[in-house]
């Protein structure tokens, strides 16, 4: 016996060392007689093996035909392949052979006929070695099976027997694909084998086998026995047909590759080292057990196409870009200056201002000497009548920008606090020295709703800038609103607010610098880590105590409307902090609730049923999406996508396994293997919320 006493599955599975022979044999099972199966080698990973069957495969063959059976045994958990990986292989003279499915009286899968023109024995001479009808024939087997049955008939029958036809005896083998090519034709034309129908053959097969599970589940979805014998995180079971016994074998996840039976066997395959081999031509991003392909930064196109990224033209476009300069396109990006003669912030419309000239103020420095102080006084005085004119006009057009911003309706919002308001609105100069003018090496991303930058303030606070693409006046309401809720705020779950700049053409916000993605990033893109069970209800704890503030704490009730993980965000510690108060509403200290006259805000998948359909806003609309989220984290799937086989949405859908006791179904692998009975405490607790 290999291994420890009993250190198998179960007896079928038992594998044995035979040291009675000249080399020592690893055979399946007890027997070390002549019927045993030998081991030659085990794939996991594919759920196969090769084994190598003896015995002796001459048949006494009188009559017109006659029938026989090949079995690998009864009640064995395992079964011949197909696809063409083994092979059914007749030798004889002027012989049709039928293989038969499920034994003798199965339905035809496979069959071939083989013929005697000559009559020597040229045939073992066939040509390159194979096997081409003259003598011997070959054909695939397309389906696997336990049991087949084989029918002979000859094709000459009442001919007498002679020469070759008398002396090649029948034989009919199964085989792995390939081994009367590489082995057996070799043998057959050694001289010195000339009776090689005694011999007894080293036949390999190769196999695939289940784990017999004897439950009365259906085969389609396989209970929880079938995922005990799953020990990686990263596999799953599947049901088999074509065995002789029901039960389950074992397969790692698309996108991994390993050893589904043991702990951490199935390993992420690394796609971006061999990128192109999988069709990315683009930057290669990994992921848990797939890859992102996307154009590199600053081009577009298909990245599944040779050269199908091209570099993105921003000065066809480039106010949209925040060019409002001289734009030169470079390879993935862009460059941006004011016009020769101009300074300032190109970045903003209006923002280059003419340069005084120097060549024209040398001429009339030199001027002034030759005329007099006079002259040198006035133009002096003209200079700085034009230097005032053009500070002036800076102040304007920021003036400008500040009330089309509805800088005097955020004022009115935070008036009962001077303190906040002064500190709330940010002079354009303190965000233009803190980005370095806007620099593109600052900037951290973007998207439809605008673009973000890094800078640092003068008292040193890292801040993300937020610049938003804003185009109409309720966007621009909401944003005042975001500033105005977020500016009386002070709680370490919730994103906190440095202030923002109306005197741009689009406001810009300043908020606390989180580097860590969000919540949604970690559980469905996988690019930042997996979240553990502990992370999880830390997690879940700290967005329900940031709820409760913004219920029951501040001065006057705030409801989020969209809370969501796209809306948490993650620090380095993986401390929650809710995020985007865009479309929060304030609820009166006099009412429990808010109708709404306007459309129904927030997203699909996380919305209050009973807000939507009525209008009707209130703390439990926050408590819903919340709970939503909850079974996000549980299940690590997205409600707004999500459909089961009925059509059920995510939600609907682990209720109902939960009332039927089947919530391992839906559940996320990683917490059914860390949470263990308390991820169920937990779902019924949500449940009843």
């Amino acid at each position: 016996m290999v291994g420890p006493r009993r250190c198998f599955h179960s007896p079928e599975f038992k594998l044995t060392c035979d040291r009675g022979s000249e080399l020592p044999r690893l055979l399946l099972g007890n027997d070390s007689g002549g019927g045993a199966l030998e081991v030659v080698s085990i794939s996991p990973e594919n759920n196969t093996m090769r084994v190598i069957s003896h015995g002796v495969h001459a048949m006494n063959m009188s009559g017109s035909g006659g029938q026989w059976s090949w079995s690998l045994g009864a009640g064995l958990p395992y079964t011949l392949l197909g696809w063409g990986i083994n092979e059914f292989i007749l030798l004889g003279c002027n012989l049709q052979a039928k293989l038969l499915s499920n034994g003798s009286g199965g339905s035809i899968i496979s069959g071939c006929a083989s013929f005697c023109s000559t009559e020597t024995m040229e045939w073992y001479e066939a040509y390159d070695k194979r096997c081409s009808n003259n003598g011997c024939c070959l054909s695939s087997i397309p389906m696997g099976d336990a049991f087949y049955g084989v029918e002979l008939r000859r094709l000459d029958r009442g001919l007498p027997e002679k020469g070759m036809q008398a002396e090649v005896p029948v034989s009919v083998l199964i085989a792995e694909t390939g081994w009367f090519h590489r082995d057996l034709s070799t043998d057959l034309t050694d001289p010195t084998r000339g009776q090689w129908q005694k011999t007894i053959l080293r036949v390999p097969l190769i196999l695939s086998w289940v784990v017999p599970q004897g439950t009365s589940h259906d085969m389609k979805y396989p209970g929880e026995a079938a995922w005990r014998i799953c020990k990686s995180t990263n596999s799953e079971p599947r049901a088999a047909a074509y065995f002789p016994v029901r039960g389950n074998s074992c397969e790692c996840k698309e996108g991994y590759q390993g050893n589904p039976y043991i702990t951490g066997g199935c390993q992420d395959i690394k796609e971006c080292d061999q990128k192109e081999e999988h069709g990315c031509f683009g930057d290669c991003e990994e992921l848990p057990g797939t890859f992102q392909c996307r154009c590199p930064e600053g081009y577009q196109g298909n990245p599944y196409l040779t050269g199908g990224c091209q570099d993105i033209k921003e000065c066809d476009q480039k106010e949209e870009h925040g060019c409002f300069g001289d734009c030169e396109e470079l390879p993935g990006t862009f460059r941006c200056r004011c016009p020769e003669g101009f300074h300032g912030n190109y970045s903003i419309s209006g923002g280059c201002f003419k340069s005084v000239n120097t060549g024209r103020s040398g001429l009339i420095i030199g001027l002034s000497v030759a005329s007099g102080p006079c002259i040198l006084l006035l133009i002096l005085g003209a200079l700085l009548i034009i230097r005032d004119i053009e500070q002036h006009k800076g102040k304007m057009m920021r003036q400008k920008f500040f009330n089309q911003n509805r800088g005097q309706l955020l004022k009115q919002l935070v008036s009962h606090r001077a303190d906040i308001a002064e500190r709330m609105i940010i002079p354009l100069e303190e965000l233009q020295k803190a980005t370095n003018n806007f620099d593109q090496v600052r900037r951290l991303g973007g998207g439809g709703h605008g673009t973000v930058y890094k800078g640092i303030l003068s008292d040193l606070h890292v801040v993300a800038i937020k610049k938003s693409n804003i185009v109409v006046k309720r966007e621009i309401d909401e944003f005042i609103n975001e500033v105005a809720i977020l500016s009386q705020i002070n709680h370490r779950n919730i994103v906190k607010l440095h202030g923002c700049c109306l005197e741009t053409e689009v406001p810009l916000l300043a908020y606390e610098f989180i580097c860590n993605g969000t919540l949604s990033d970690h559980l469905h893109t996988g690019a930042l880590g997996s979240l553990s069970w502990d992370d999880r209800l830390r997690i879940a704890s700290e967005i329900g105590k940031a709820l409760g503030y913004l219920h029951s704490s501040v001065t006057v009730p705030v409801i989020h409307m969209d809370i969501k993980p796209s809306n948490i965000l993650l620090d380095d510690a993986l401390i929650a902090k809710i995020s985007d108060f865009g479309a929060s509403r304030y609820i009166p200290m006099d009412k429990t609730g808010l109708t709404t006259i306007t459309a129904v805000q927030g997203t699909i998948g996380y919305l209050d049923p009973m807000y939507y359909y009525t209008g009707r806003l209130t703390e439990c609309s926050d408590v819903y999406s919340f709970g939503v989220l909850l079974v996000e984290l549980l299940t690590r799937k997205n409600p707004s996508s999500y459909r089961s086989s009925e059509g059920d949405g995510l939600v609907m859908q682990f209720v109902e396994l939960l009332a039927e006791g089947n919530l391992a179904e839906i559940l996320d692998p990683q917490v059914l293997e860390e949470a263990g009975t308390e991820v169920e405490e937990v779902a019924i607790l949500l449940c009843h919320a």
